[in-house]
């Protein structure tokens, strides 16, 4: 059943509204420091994210193998698959003795639009102790089938909450 989205938010000075953001997504670089942290440690930290931008959804940070410590990932049998970007693979995070099942994704062979993609590593901020833009703490986004990282400077309504899916 189709449903209306939510009147859109207007943003405010230095802040974007979702409801801007393209279909099909966008992809974009990103000089802002992305950090993730997970049981206690910093798994990953960059300067040199990307992000995808797409109607309705906070933006999404894809961060470079390089500035992973990738011995924390552990290649997983899920699969799933975006109309935009190709099928993806997902990983375990594992630090210590905590893990988070399914928490990250990839796109190992990304379609043409999103080649830049091809490596970098994006996570659930909803799995890990905490992801950050800069120095402020994300919100993660609703649904557990989203990735989206919500911060002061992103405004909605977004999808996921309950009652969105066909929005």
């Amino acid at each position: 059943m189709f449903r209306k989205p939510p009147q859109r938010i207007e943003p405010g000075s230095g802040q974007e509204s979702v409801w801007d953001y393209p279909r099909p997504p966008r992809l974009e670089d990103s000089s802002k420091r992305i950090r993730v942290v997970f049981n206690g440690e910093t798994i990953a930290d960059t300067h040199q994210a990307k992000r995808v931008l797409e109607t309705s959804h906070p933006p999404v940070y894809y961060i470079p193998p390089e500035d992973i410590k990738t011995d924390c990932l552990v290649k997983t049998a899920r699969s799933s698959f975006c109309e935009w970007k190709g099928s993806a693979r997902y990983y375990t995070v594992r630090v210590g003795d905590r893990t988070a099942e399914n928490a990250a994704w990839f796109y190992p062979d990304p379609t043409e639009a999103f080649a830049d993609l091809r490596g970098y590593v994006a996570f659930y901020p909803s799995r890990m102790e905490a992801c950050y833009v800069e120095d402020e703490r994300v919100k993660a986004q609703a649904g557990d089938f989203y990735g989206g990282w919500i911060t002061h400077d992103i405004v909605g309504p977004f999808k996921g909450e309950p009652g969105t899916w066909g929005w």
